[in-house]
């Protein structure tokens, strides 16, 4: 039978303590908590520029109905032809072609306020609805339904008329609410369009300023 000293106890006993793992036991990780995530802000609707190449009730391009005389020369510039009478009363009501505008566009100020923009002769800007000067009566009748107003036109005789398009505040009588706003097609004795005038109420002046 094979004793072990002392010695060799101690070393047996040295050996094993050595092959155990004295390193201490990882803890399970623990899950974080949740973070709250905070709502998105809202997308701001995006507004798009106006066309400068299509007139509507409400303006052409940066040029918009109501704004002051002063900030429409800022875009468009001062009267073409500042010797040039555009009404009996310049003060109250004045009609002309800004320097900066679109050939044969003419504005209207009343009181310092931009009230009306028509395309004479030869304006080659379009309305909203795709019509220009020199359209016909039957095409902005057929395209408008029953949403157009015909009445017969102050100096000349049937087919002239004017039709107007409303798109907010206007009726088939005469209109003096100053924040109605329309397109009038001028129709001549043709059966074709002479001029557009888009604005408020003053898109019924047959005269210019009168």
């Amino acid at each position: 039978m094979i004793r072990l000293t002392a010695v060799s106890a101690v070393a047996l006993l040295t050996l094993a303590a050595c092959g155990r793992d004295e390193r201490p036991t990882a803890e399970a990780p623990q899950e974080a908590a949740p973070v709250a995530m905070a709502p998105a802000a809202p997308t701001p609707p995006v507004t798009p520029a106006a066309d400068p190449n299509i007139l509507t009730a409400e303006g052409l391009g940066p040029v918009r109905i109501g704004m002051s005389r002063a900030d429409l020369v800022k875009v468009w510039g001062e009267d073409s032809q500042p010797n040039a009478v555009g009404g009996p009363e310049p003060e109250v009501c004045d009609q002309f072609h800004p320097t900066k505008a679109p050939a044969d566009v003419l504005v209207m100020i009343q009181r310092g306020v931009l009230t009306r923009i028509t395309l004479s002769r030869g304006a080659t800007i379009e309305t909203d609805r795709g019509f220009k000067v020199g359209d016909t009566a039957m095409a902005i009748k057929q395209a408008y339904g029953g949403s157009i107003f015909a009445q017969p036109h102050k100096y000349q005789d049937a087919p002239a008329e004017d039709l107007y398009a409303w798109s907010k505040g206007g009726s088939s009588a005469y209109v003096t609410d100053s924040a109605a706003r329309g397109v009038r097609y001028e129709v001549g004795a043709d059966g074709k369009v002479i001029a557009i005038h888009a604005g408020d109420p003053s898109i019924q002046l047959v005269e210019g300023c009168s």
